[in-house]
């Protein structure tokens, strides 16, 4: 397999394996859908998005493919990715991007639809370089960089098809923490772990109208929060935890 899915009690870990440079083709992004869709049945709180490679996360897409096609055969390849890529917001899980060599073009909007994205310190490039290719991020990069790091920030980016190093991607906020690449394996199982350990209704929630908040004007966005407030209030695991807070206990939430 070049995705593999695995499941450690509450935690999925999906690798891209497919050297040397993990590239995504049609053939890896079916893959990759079965494997989200494996750890979503499963039914973990957090899905850990890795490389079975040092050197790099992803190198972006298989261009052979993309030269070889028609235009409309292309076209329909990319709302196949969208497809792909936009289950990471429609699952329950929490999806973390863990980078620790080159996240470019595709490999990058992989990470970019993960709901946290952590990186390792090093020389290694992040980025969308399309437009050096004639092109522009076709699944879904430009839109959800711009609403990561602001729309200047992103625009000078992707006109110019810049990367970055690990460093200048975290002050830019391309990625949301950035930790020393000796501690990086343990950083991302600690971080996993703690997000499982979480209150899991509460967690999807969150991300939900977060996810869901920044395509509504500010009061629909609101209304959405009082929307899963309700259906949480409602929860065994609201009033644990809440009873545990008074009673000044660690809380023992089981997802009802």
């Amino acid at each position: 397999m070049t995705v593999n899915a695995e499941v450690e009690g509450r935690v999925g870990w999906i690798t891209l394996d497919r050297p040397p440079e993990n590239r995504l083709d049609a053939g890896e992004l079916e893959a990759l859908d079965l494997a989200v869709g494996r750890v979503a049945e499963a039914e973990v709180a957090v899905a850990v998005i890795r490389s079975g490679s040092e050197e790099v996360f992803s190198a972006g897409a298989d261009l052979r493919e993309f030269v070889e096609r028609s235009p409309d055969a292309n076209l329909t390849a990319c709302r196949r990715a969208h497809q792909v890529l936009g289950r990471f917001a429609d699952e329950a899980p929490l999806f973390v991007a863990a980078i620790a060599g080159h996240a470019l073009g595709l490999g990058y909007e992989v990470a970019l639809a993960c709901d946290i994205r952590v990186a390792a310190q090093g020389r290694y490039r992040i980025g969308l370089p399309e437009v050096t290719l004639g092109l522009l991020p076709a699944t879904g990069g430009a839109q959800r960089l711009a609403r990561l790091i602001g729309r200047g920030r992103a625009l000078d980016l992707l006109v110019t098809g810049r990367t970055v190093a690990s460093a200048e991607a975290g002050r830019l906020g391309m990625v949301d923490r950035l930790v020393p690449a000796g501690e990086f394996d343990q950083a991302v199982a600690a971080l996993a772990a703690d997000l499982a350990a979480g209150a899991p209704l509460a967690v999807a929630a969150i991300t939900r109208v977060v996810n869901d908040g920044l395509e509504r004007p500010l009061d629909d966005a609101l209304d959405r929060d009082l929307d899963e407030l309700t259906d949480l209030f409602a929860s065994e695991d609201a009033r644990e935890g809440m009873t545990a807070s008074l009673e000044r206990r660690a809380p023992k939430f089981n997802g009802r």
